[in-house]
């Protein structure tokens, strides 16, 4: 077959190498897809965990063990996939979520994008599609699930180990750097929280990473405020900082005061404060949103005092959790933008949002 007539036939299929539809758009949908399970999961199950609500613990435990496959779903609409592709994404996001260990998110990434495009090479190509291709899009996921999910797991743990050992001997430093990268990384459309969860990102690393997510989020909330009023707060600051990626493509200068308001919390974070992230991995890079940052950080006390690691949670403990999460974006964002207003490098109107 002639390389016209090849890349004819993957246009008919609709199948698409480029950054954006798998570097933007899948890794946003599967955003989405961890926000409906994992996530979700997460706040519900410890709503029932703090208020003695068995029915709530049970929920939030069937949500997280939807995880793999709400993921590899997202990513399958994301992909513009044939119903009984995206419909046996199920089984490959499962088989790969649970075999990559702590890097199933981005097992679960990786899998689901190769077995969506298999999948979509053979749709209505015979007269049994509805064996032959879920028989295809399954087999080629689960396989390869077997097959690279574990190493993929591996590669992320030693990944996230490495960040957060090297977090732990220069706290300073990496804390910077974390800080500011997560925090990039959640107003970018993609998945910061996924790529967290796939590090298993923790400890003090995740604490410099949920110090930059809040950066971003009510920095950028508090910042806008003038604009957007009390709906860009919430929206922003419990919802996601990525609302202002169009202005920020616009003028991308108005993105500095959050930034460097993420490089002065996150080492106070680590240094200072020593907030760690000890709850789940995923709330790392979940900032705000639903106060998922907050409740994991919460959940970690909890946890140590249960594993005999913390006695207590105290006052400090409390006034980290707010000042890094809350108040100091809240402050130094508006701060810093000040000198950008007068040069001109930020101007009214710039960080509108059309709610």
């Amino acid at each position: 077959m002639s390389s016209h007539k090849i890349l004819a036939f993957l246009q008919k299929k609709d199948i698409i190498f480029s950054a954006k539809r798998y570097g933007i758009d899948a890794l946003g949908a599967m955003a989405q897809g961890l926000f409906a399970s994992l996530l979700i999961g997460t706040i519900i199950g410890t709503i029932g965990e703090q208020f003695g609500i068995p029915v709530l613990l049970s929920i939030g435990s069937f949500a997280r063990a939807a995880t793999g496959p709400a993921m590899a779903v997202a990513i399958g609409m994301a992909l513009k996939c044939p119903m009984l592709v995206l419909f046996s994404l199920i089984a490959v996001g499962g088989a790969a979520n649970n075999l990559g260990g702590a890097g199933g998110p981005l097992a679960v990434y990786f899998i689901a994008l190769v077995s969506a495009e298999f999948g979509k090479l053979v749709s209505k190509e015979t007269k049994i599609d509805i064996i032959v291709t879920p028989a295809v899009t399954i087999a080629a996921g689960v396989l390869m699930s077997i097959l690279c999910a574990p190493v993929i797991g591996a590669a992320a743990s030693a990944m996230g180990y490495g960040i957060m050992w090297a977090t732990e001997l220069h706290p300073f430093f990496m804390g910077i750097l974390v800080s500011v990268i997560v925090g990039v990384i959640l107003t970018l459309p993609i998945s910061s929280a996924a790529i967290c969860a796939a590090l298993s990102l923790t400890g003090l690393a995740g604490g410099a990473a949920v110090a930059g997510c809040c950066a971003q989020m009510v920095g950028f909330a508090v910042m806008g405020f003038k604009e957007n009023k009390w709906g860009g707060l919430f929206a922003q600051g419990l919802g996601t900082s990525m609302l202002q990626m169009g202005n920020i493509v616009r003028n991308p200068r108005i993105w500095i005061p959050p930034t460097l308001a993420s490089a002065i919390t996150g080492p106070i974070a680590t240094c200072i404060f020593r907030l760690q992230m000890n709850g789940p991995a995923v709330a790392s890079g979940m900032g705000t949103c639903g106060l998922v940052g907050q409740i994991g950080l919460y959940m970690g006390w909890i946890n140590d005092i249960t594993a005999g690691k913390k006695e207590a949670i105290t006052g400090f403990d409390w006034t980290g959790l707010v000042l890094i999460c809350f108040i100091l974006p809240a402050v130094l964002t508006p701060i810093i933008a000040i000198p950008l207003r007068k040069i001109g490098w930020i101007k009214e109107g710039d960080l509108k949002l059309e709610l």
